[in-house]
Order: C-alpha cells, then structure tokens, then sequence
C-alpha cells in the first residue's frame, strides 16, 4: 500500500509489466500447462494480448510452449530467491526457526503480510500437519490463521478494512467470519502479545505466532508453531510453546535491529499501528 492518491498511483503505473505479472500468476495448481486461451479466460485479458506476453517472458525464459500448452520454467524461482537474498530478517530468523523447531518437535515458520493474505517467507517443516502442501511463497487467507491475527493486530486499520471487505470465508464451522469478532479478536491478541488459532484455516490444526518488529518498532512479520489437535491441544500450546515462540520471536527481532521499548509504527503509512 501506498500514501500516494489512488490517481497518482495510477499515472505512475506501467500497464504492460502489470499485465505480465497477472499471465505469470495465472499459472498455478489448477492450470499448470494453460493454452493460450486459459490464460485469457483467467487474466481478462483479450488473446493477442496474452499471446504477445507469452512471447515475451518466453523470449526472457520465463516460460515455454509446446503444442499449445503452456508452462513456468525454473527461472521463475530466482524471483523469490532474489526476495530472500535481499531480505536480511529471512537470514536472521532462519537458525532461530531451526532451534524452534528443535525444542517443539514441530513446524517453524516466519510469514509476511501481502494485502488480504499471509505469505510464508521461511519455514523449517517437521511434520506435515495441513493438507496443502505449504512452502515459501504460500500463502493462506489473513482472517482464519495465528500469523495473520498478529499482523493485522499491529497492522493500521485500513489493512484490517481491506481484509474485512475483500470477505472473510468460512473455511471450517469455527472461522471467525463475522467482522466485530474479527476486531475484538485482533485486540485480544494485541493485549496478550501472541496470538492462538485453532482449527479455523483447516480442521485439525492449530497454531500459535508471535510478531517480529524491526528496527523502528514496527511489526514486520509473524513467528508461527503450528501442530494438530491430536498432538496438542489449545491449553498446552499456550502453556508449553507460547513462552518459547514469544521468546524467539524477540530474539530475532532484537537481532534484526529492534530495542524493547521503541514506539511502533506502521512500515505502511507512517501512522501508529492497530487502529482497527
């Protein structure tokens, strides 16, 4: 998000390269080989369009088509690399996450805030607790997960607006999908500084997180511990993994930079964080 005017934004834009991105993140589980006229059909976008944009991340190699099908080549991966390289938290968190993982015996993971989602950034998986397949560059609705809980806590309110009105989906009976349950939810977790999600993103799975600040005090990205029912329940994750996710969580943030006792801001707008 940006402080600049919604016009201003858009003179700045540059129609061909957001066009580009929107072909490129067409492809996905259900089209992992689209035709041409997949492509159209998801994007909106007219056929010479599409075809003319093909051509050209073919031509960087970032796609390939054979018999009229279409698909992702490697080099789509060092875009992520690049995020990864350039990011010095995801560096920082990395051996924290593996000695989190260690002690509790279960998946570690660090994930940022993108619009209504939550985008894993780094993980270290123990077991396979959920059905998708999460890896780095997941991403999970906002509303119905730990991590998203504790970046929209500390997130200004037009974040949490933008999630509110982009609609909060029953994934199971026990999501929370109604927006003053939402609010009250997101200021339970600011008071007690963690936040605990059970089975809201998927049946049988609950998970903690803890934020991660940077320098200025601001809450860049969530530390999570995710398990099953079956393993743990609600009160023990609160008991026995809680203190330690919280910890860690500020062990890696007084190792990107942040001292306890710095007034948060937003990274977004400037603005003190959690006005929802």
């Amino acid at each position: 998000m940006s402080t600049m005017s919604t016009a201003e934004n858009s003179r700045d834009l540059i129609q061909s390269i957001e066009r580009g991105f929107a072909v490129l993140l067409a492809f996905d589980a259900d089209r992992p080989n689209p035709t041409l006229a997949e492509l159209a059909a998801a994007t909106g976008l007219s056929r010479p369009a599409v075809r003319r944009i093909l051509l050209t991340l073919q031509h960087l190699g970032y796609v390939h088509g054979e018999s009229g099908r279409w698909s992702l080549t490697p080099r789509v991966l060092s875009i992520g690399q690049h995020y990864s390289a350039s990011h010095a938290m995801i560096e920082t968190a990395q051996p924290h996450l593996l000695r989190l993982a260690e002690h509790t015996g279960e998946s570690a993971s660090l994930a940022a805030l993108d619009g209504t989602e939550v985008v894993y950034i780094a993980r270290v998986p123990v077991r396979r607790i959920m059905s998708i397949n999460v890896s780095i560059g997941t991403r999970v609705p906002a509303h119905a997960t730990s991590m998203g809980r504790v970046l929209l806590a500390w997130a200004p309110r037009s974040c949490v607006d933008e999630v509110i009105e982009a609609g909060l989906p029953r994934l199971t009976d026990l999501t929370i999908t109604d927006p003053v349950e939402l609010r009250s939810a997101l200021r339970t977790v600011r008071e007690q500084g963690y936040a605990i999600v059970s089975e809201e993103l998927e049946e049988g799975l609950v998970s903690a997180s803890a934020p991660v600040r940077d320098r200025s005090g601001a809450v860049v990205a969530a530390l999570a511990s995710s398990s099953s029912i079956g393993r743990s329940s609600v009160d023990e994750l609160r008991r026995h993994v809680v203190p330690l996710l919280v910890s860690t969580a500020e062990a890696i943030s007084a190792d990107y930079g942040h001292r306890r006792g710095t007034k948060a801001r937003s990274t977004v707008t400037g603005e003190h964080e959690g006005f929802f």
